[in-house]
């Protein structure tokens, strides 16, 4: 690849907003043997970002139209803004100086719907669109990120090497992959950023359990998780746990995640996936379990002033075997873990089938083992189950994953059992553990659910028995009182 040298005047690559994202987006890109034009609104911040890295293929631009000009053609032109009306705006100023063929790449987490809009918007005018997820964090931009891009396939082959050569790296490839047309980047980094949610929360519930129903240590704890990392739980999330775990505050020697406010942020992803599961029919009680959980994490002071009128059980030491329910726990959160990415992966399937999007989900988990927050062990276990069946309808129904819950499934009643017998919520374990039960029965009690419809709306029902008379309607009340006249005595 050939790479020009510095003083160029022109770059390969350009990228606008230089806050962290942005600015380690960029040195990942330029470390990778790209040129790079920057761009941020605040002239100031381009001009120490240039002298930071100084030696470095960056080129400063301090308008618009000069970071346009910086560009080679077709140019290729990242975004780094907030989402929703600031990546529109940032649209409207650079568009009047772009030619046919130039590319602009969103990398921030905007809505898919959004997305497509644009894409289809920029088409009209000969211009490329791209939605990128990019999971990671601070860390994963700087030195490989998991990118999940959406657009039209021409666009992406043109920025193809540059993402190849930034993505996290693992054992079968980089960590990027051709999602698919319109939005089905940012849907499939949507779902990513729910499943992390799930994940978050049932790692949460498992550390509260240990906590307050084993009165474990910070310490004892991060033994524990450390010790799950070594195994089938290996997940970023639960090694930076047992590394949160084993930190003391400086000032008073307590472990300082004991000392961090119970008030968990969101940024919208979790919610959005909610919403569009909804519409879409399909059931994510994990990850809509935790979207609410954070919601009313939020309500602090409310909880506080119901912890002081609500009575909770009564407080009795843990009297079972404390390794034995230690091992409960672990076979809860991985049971609850694979229930978790079975509900996001169905979604992701169901946005594809109604967009027309084609997604491969095996090709989607591959790009999910490294560089992002939810990489995991088990993602290539993921990936194994599409390829041994790619019309896969559910995680569940692979022979593995269907082993492992039927196998980790007594101890997940038992720790489940043991935290609601303590008042400890575990919403995200036990809604878990509801949609597992749910999927697997034969038989629900929505036959009377579909009764009571029919009673108070006339909305009809279909006899299990006579499948052929289709949808029918009864006149329940005038049914009851003919059977009661011809049968007084009942």
């Amino acid at each position: 690849m050939a790479t020009p040298e510095q003083g160029t005047k022109t770059a390969q690559v350009g990228m606008i907003g230089l806050a962290v994202m942005g600015a380690n987006l960029a040195k990942n890109i330029e470390r990778n043997g790209y040129s790079v034009a920057v761009f941020n609104r605040e002239a100031t911040r381009v001009s120490e970002f240039v002298a930071e890295n100084e030696g470095k293929r960056f080129l400063g631009a301090q308008s618009w139209e000069d970071f346009v000009k910086k560009l080679e053609r077709p140019r290729k032109i990242i975004l780094l803004v907030k989402a929703g009306a600031p990546v529109d705006w940032t649209i409207n100023q650079i568009k009047p100086y772009l030619e046919a063929g130039d590319i602009i790449v969103d990398g921030g987490n905007s809505y898919f719907l959004d997305t497509a809009r644009r894409e289809a918007d920029l088409k009209k005018e000969g211009l490329y669109f791209i939605g990128s997820g990019v999971s990671g964090g601070e860390k994963g931009a700087l030195w490989g990120p998991s990118l999940m891009p959406g657009g039209e396939r021409d666009a992406y082959e043109k920025i193809r090497p540059v993402w190849e050569a930034i993505a996290a790296k693992v054992d079968d490839g980089p960590c990027v992959t051709y999602i698919g047309p319109g939005g089905a980047g940012h849907f499939v980094k949507m779902v990513h950023n729910g499943i992390e949610y799930g994940d978050m929360q049932l790692i949460a519930e498992s550390y509260d359990i240990m906590r307050r129903v084993l009165g474990m240590s910070a310490d004892e704890m991060a033994d524990v998780f450390d010790e799950w990392n070594r195994g089938e739980l290996e997940s970023y999330l639960i090694e930076i746990t047992a590394k949160i775990l084993r930190v003391k505050d400086p000032e008073t020697g307590r472990p300082l995640v004991d000392l961090v406010l119970d008030k968990a942020g969101q940024k919208g992803t979790g919610k959005w996936a909610s919403e569009i599961a909804l519409e879409l029919e399909v059931p994510i009680p994990t990850i809509d379990a935790a979207v609410n959980t954070r919601n009313l994490s939020a309500h602090k002071e409310e909880r506080v002033g119901a912890s002081k009128q609500i009575a909770a059980p009564p407080v009795e030491k843990y009297s079972g075997d404390r390794r034995e329910l230690i091992r409960a726990v672990h076979d809860a959160l991985y049971a609850a873990k694979i229930c978790s990415y079975a509900q996001g992966m169905s979604l992701i399937r169901a946005g594809s089938d109604h967009y027309e999007w084609g997604i491969d989900l095996g090709e989607t988990a591959r790009i999910w083992k490294g560089g992002c927050i939810i990489r995991a062990q088990f993602l290539g276990k993921i990936k194994q189950a599409y390829t041994r069946k790619p019309d896969l309808a559910n995680l569940l129904l692979d022979d593995d994953f269907n082993a492992w819950v039927a196998e980790a499934q007594g101890n997940w009643r038992k720790a489940v059992t043991a935290a609601v017998a303590a008042g400890v919520p575990v919403p995200a374990m036990s809604a878990s553990l509801a949609y597992f039960d749910t999927y697997r029965a034969a038989e629900l009690p929505t036959n009377l659910t579909q009764a009571q419809r029919d009673f108070f709306g006339s909305h009809t029902y279909e006899r299990k028995d006579k499948p052929e008379q289709g949808f029918v309607h009864t006149e329940w009340e005038e049914l009851l009182a003919q059977q009661s006249k011809s049968n007084p005595d009942a």
